[in-house]
């Protein structure tokens, strides 16, 4: 029995089979063949090619029925490449001239062109490495007749272990039978972990080298409260997970019986709970949880796993839907987050050193304003079908919102122009995640409807931290002091201006500092729509005074870890 520590990245118990994907490595041996099996091989060439080419096409129909005809396009670059001529003919000429088998005239061949992509200075062009690599692996595998795993074609509840998950990773995990995962890398803040927040699946990550520790069908347990991974697990310790497992479900099933429940104290102080979504297909879920509203919309997810720029249309439609559906409770929508973690090929955005302090978030669409104005076309139309609201991201002072407001007022008078309805009121917001934001959140709120702050961010950027780096996530800290007096600078600047403050960061959603939070003054916590009831609980079971008790007695500590302690210890006292 091992027993690993990693980073806790969504809640809950899982047990069960180990399945290892990704990173596939090849053994090919060189093989020299005789000129008359040239033909022999040719074939075995093609049928592999055609083959790949069925389960490509079998792979987009899927997601197309299950995600949208827009996200299933990814997998066009996958079919071009498979009909590259030079590609083809190269593998034959080498063939013919080097007399080898073809699996190894094929890998090298490949490892040639993921050289020569990955050289490339035009980001466009450098992104298809991935898709030459992943139809490459593909080919190998049929040529060698090795079964690849497939994650859409789960038949059986596994764990997933992996290096990393990318979105379309992840994609293609929705709806299966994935109880869990565990990778190499990441932080908590990472996309992979709030993707497992949003699929309600326990995941570990920041587990370096756990690839190479666990092999597939090897008996796990993981507890993605904990960050902890347990690899063949004796009888002892299985039937104890099993009791905690139980325990959750038990849990779990108390935190849901308040779901539909206001979230009001219990000297009646009222705080919103709302939720994050990524993408429209996640509103069942927020009323399934009791969500009154909708904190943060990830709009930058529409534009992902796909070839081109969304249009207007397809904004207005997807805003539409998400506007009715939620009504008469809010929608905010943040407008396009792009840079970095995410990256989209079609912008051709050039590399940088620093991609999470680059060209980003507002920055990148006030510098692309047909782009942004698309956007904000469409947010308009739709907004006279719900209550929507919109909020920029990484506003770093007052002369960007006044920039983007600026151009925001631009489209509502070509909206007018034209006679096209919209809500001329509509709110706008700033996220508040750039520490030069939160030292001039008095002079924003002059100009803003609300703040919404961006702890993921508010944080990396305070403490010099990146987060998605799991080799310095132990200096990612929620409850540093710096972090709290920034949380109260921005609380005390909104409300002196009468504007309200929410809050849509990871840190929202941790149990041990809703209350911290509401003793600052937070009106709002926008979370993952799982954690919205267990949230809901625990504002029931307090005052308001408790509440700025806690928060009072947090500020006067020195550390984060005795911050983290102390309201760790003050909410198991007040959940008994």
């Amino acid at each position: 029995m091992q027993k690993l520590k990693g980073i806790a990245a969504a809640p809950g118990i899982s047990v069960g089979k180990a399945l290892k994907v990704g990173r596939e490595e090849f053994v090919i041996p060189k093989q020299p063949i005789s000129p008359q099996d040239i033909p022999l091989q040719i074939q075995l060439f093609e049928e592999a090619l055609i083959q790949t080419r069925k389960e490509i096409i079998q792979l987009q129909k899927r997601i197309s029925v299950e995600m949208g005809q827009e996200e299933a396009q990814i997998f066009d670059a996958h079919l071009l490449v498979l009909e590259d001529r030079m590609l083809i003919e190269e593998v034959i000429s080498r063939l013919k001239k080097e007399l080898v088998c073809v699996p190894y005239i094929f890998s090298e061949v490949l490892k040639k062109y993921i050289t020569v992509f990955s050289k490339i200075e035009d980001e466009y062009l450098k992104e298809r490495t991935a898709d030459v690599n992943d139809v490459g692996k593909r080919i190998l595998s049929n040529l060698l007749g090795k079964k690849r795993t497939a994650l859409e074609d789960l038949k059986e509840k596994v764990i997933i272990v992996a290096h990393d998950l990318s979105p379309s990773d992840t994609a293609a995990m929705h709806k299966q039978n994935v109880c869990a995962f565990v990778t190499d890398i990441g932080g908590k803040t990472s996309h992979t972990a709030i993707m497992a927040k949003s699929l309600e699946i326990p995941a570990v990550v920041g587990l370096e080298g756990v690839t190479s520790r666990i092999n597939s069908n090897d008996m796990l347990i993981v507890d993605g409260s904990m960050g902890i991974v347990i690899i063949d697990p004796d009888e002892e310790t299985l039937v104890a997970y099993q009791e905690e497992l139980e325990k959750f479900k038990g849990v779990s099933q108390k935190f849901l019986s308040v779901k539909d429940l206001p979230a009001v104290t219990l000297d009646n102080r009222s705080v919103e709970i709302v939720a994050n979504i990524e993408l429209p297909d996640e509103v069942p879920a927020v009323k399934l949880h009791g969500g009154k509203g909708i904190g943060l919309y990830r709009t930058e997810f529409f534009y992902m796993n796909r070839k081109g720029l969304p249009s207007e249309e397809e904004h207005f439609q997807a805003y539409k839907y998400v506007a009715e559906e939620m009504n008469p409770y809010p929608v905010i929508l943040r407008t396009l987050d792009l840079g970095g973690d995410k990256f989209l090929s079609q912008f051709e955005m050039p590399k940088e050193m620093q991609a999470f302090l680059g060209w980003r978030a507002i920055r990148f669409c006030l510098a692309q304003p047909e782009i942004f104005k698309t956007q904000l076309r469409a947010i308009l139309r739709a907004s006279v079908y719900g209550n929507l609201k919109l909020m920029y991201p990484m506003i770093s002072g007052i002369e960007e919102l006044k920039q983007a407001n600026r151009m925001l007022e631009e489209v509502k008078e070509e909206l007018r122009k034209s006679g096209v309805p919209f809500n001329n009121d509509i709110d706008v917001g700033v996220m508040i995640e750039v520490p030069s934001a939160a030292m001039t959140a008095d002079l924003l709120a002059t100009e803003a409807d609300f703040f919404s702050i961006g702890t993921n961010d508010l944080i990396q950027y305070s403490l010099a931290v990146d987060r998605t780096n799991e080799k310095v996530a132990y200096l990612y800290e929620p409850t540093h002091p710096a972090v709290l007096r920034m949380i109260r600078n921005i609380i005390e600047s909104a409300h002196d201006e009468e504007i309200w403050v929410g809050m849509c960061g990871e840190m929202a959603s941790e149990p041990s500092l809703v209350l911290l939070l509401m003793g600052l003054g937070i009106d709002e916590l926008s979370v993952p729509p799982f954690a919205i009831p267990e949230v809901k609980y625990i504002i029931r079971l307090v005052t308001q005074d408790t509440a700025e008790q806690i928060s009072k007695e947090a500020l006067r500590l020195s550390t984060g870890k005795e911050v983290e302690e102390f309201t760790m210890r003050r909410l198991k006292e007040i959940l008994k």
